[in-house]
């Protein structure tokens, strides 16, 4: 067993479970490579040629990096709300690639090294800091992560911040005002003051939630049209109202999964990004249809498109936390030495899927599958109860179309067996309370032609 996780913690998780101590292990180990990965910044810039990193840029890095450090002695735990954004991650990895020409250093390699500016600025605010910082717009937004942006036209602004108030000076244009608030969040009368929608706490002593569909980065680079998902949006208040409202019914039904579905999204959840309604399902995106995912580069954040019913933005928390939880696991120890070919059926998706892919989708489907056996085991009207057994032995049949496949791997680390291995006894937990006859031959007929049709496309799967 590796020594970097206990025996019990690891066993815990692949029970698609966790306490706060066993989550909490895996939220420290990303925080300390959030903290790593900036410094790499830091000293991938001093050490890139000057036609990378000119001169100025770096000087700006640098007193960019001092803001955050001053900030830092007065108020640690103010900095790294900033620093531990989920969508400064992608920020981070896009950065860096730039600077040690791991990816192409195109044109906005200068827009990235200017980000942070945005974020020193945005950590002196919260560690209420006095400073001034001179920023860039961009396409028409300045974005102070984590607080909210300002409407300017592209090019430079200066940021003043002192006494709780924060004064924005666009070129061109009449300075602003922006006063902190106690709770953390900014406010101003002004209209081009765009502020981020913080939902409330998913459990006493845990952190709001931010709905942030301001941050440049919550969407750049992910390919999001490669896996079904629709583009970023931003939200009107409309919009936010009905966030909200969905928001205010997740907590009793997260319950129904067990208490450990609440200490997950207390623990893991750092951000909401609200996604356009999913391809195909018509302008206003009011049906029942959805997407959703997670970016394993922005640790904490769920992306999705507004959810039909609670029930659905609840199970779209278990589901997205999964892979949340198990991308952090395989970071801090390695389950399996399977290589990244696509060659697998999953039949959750149409396109062959690697081993990876095959243990993440397995994982958060069996989730899937405990909690709405739960939901039904608990619901009062038929029409949920009859809704949540089909979506359960969908889920069930999907996991054990796949399961031989990861048990018989010979490239499981033992951390990995052990991890399946407790995902197998969920999985025979959950025939002690069957759905209904009906509904599970409608999903085994489910998962059989989505293999037959799979076949078609793909060809015959490969162990």
């Amino acid at each position: 067993m590796s020594p970097a996780i206990p025996d019990r913690v690891l066993r815990e998780l692949g029970r698609t479970e966790g306490d706060t101590d066993s989550l909490g292990l895996l939220v420290r180990d990303q925080d300390t490579r959030r903290l790593v990965l900036l410094r790499a910044l830091l000293d991938a810039a001093a050490a890139a040629p000057a036609a990378v990193c000119p001169p100025p840029l770096l000087d700006r890095l640098r007193e960019d990096w001092a803001l955050l450090e001053a900030a830092e002695r007065t108020d640690r735990a103010a900095v790294r709300t900033v620093l531990f954004h989920p969508m400064a991650g992608p920020w981070a990895q896009r950065l860096l690639g730039g600077l040690t020409g791991t990816t192409a250093a195109g044109p906005e390699l200068h827009t990235d090294l200017a980000h942070l500016s945005a974020l020193a600025a945005a950590a002196a605010i919260r560690a209420a800091l006095p400073c001034t910082v001179r920023l860039t717009s961009r396409e028409e937004l300045l974005s102070l992560p984590t607080l909210g942006a300002v409407r300017a036209e592209p090019g430079p602004l200066v940021l003043t911040h002192a006494g709780g108030e924060t004064t924005i000076r666009p070129a061109g244009a009449p300075p602003l005002s922006v006063r902190s608030l106690p709770d953390g969040t900014m406010a101003s009368a002004d209209p081009r003051w765009l502020p981020v929608l913080t939902l409330p706490p998913v459990l006493p002593g845990a952190g709001p939630v931010p709905l942030d569909d301001l941050d440049p980065y919550r969407t750049r680079g992910t390919g999001l049209e490669r896996h079904g998902l629709s583009a970023a949006t931003h939200i009107d208040d409309h919009e936010r109202k009905a966030w909200a409202e969905s928001w205010s019914g997740v907590e009793p039904l997260l319950r129904v999964g067990g208490e450990h579905r609440l200490t997950e999204a207390a623990v893991l959840l750092r951000c909401l990004v609200p996604l356009g309604p999913p391809p195909g399902s018509g302008p206003v995106g009011q049906g029942a249809a959805h997407c959703s995912g997670t970016r394993r580069e922005a640790f904490g954040a769920v992306l999705s498109s507004k959810p039909a019913t609670p029930a659905y933005f609840a199970s779209t928390l278990v589901h997205e936390l999964q892979h949340t939880k198990l991308a952090a696991l395989g970071a801090l120890v390695r389950l399996h030495h399977e290589d990244a070919t696509p060659r697998h059926f999953a039949p959750w998706r149409s396109d062959p899927r690697p081993f990876d892919g095959l243990l993440q989708g397995a994982y958060s489907h069996l989730a899937l599958a405990d909690y709405w056996q739960r939901f039904a085991l608990g619901a009062r009207r038929v029409t949920h109860r009859d809704l949540a057994w089909a979506e359960h032995a969908r889920c069930r049949q999907q996991v054990g179309a796949v399961l031989p496949v990861l048990a018989g791997s010979a490239a499981l680390t033992p951390d990995g067996r052990v991890l399946v291995n407790e995902m197998i006894t969920v999985y025979h937990r959950l025939e002690d309370s069957p759905p209904p006859t009906g509904h599970l031959a409608r999903a085994e007929a489910y998962v059989s032609t989505a293999k037959v049709i799979w076949q078609q496309r793909n060809g015959s799967p490969r162990s």
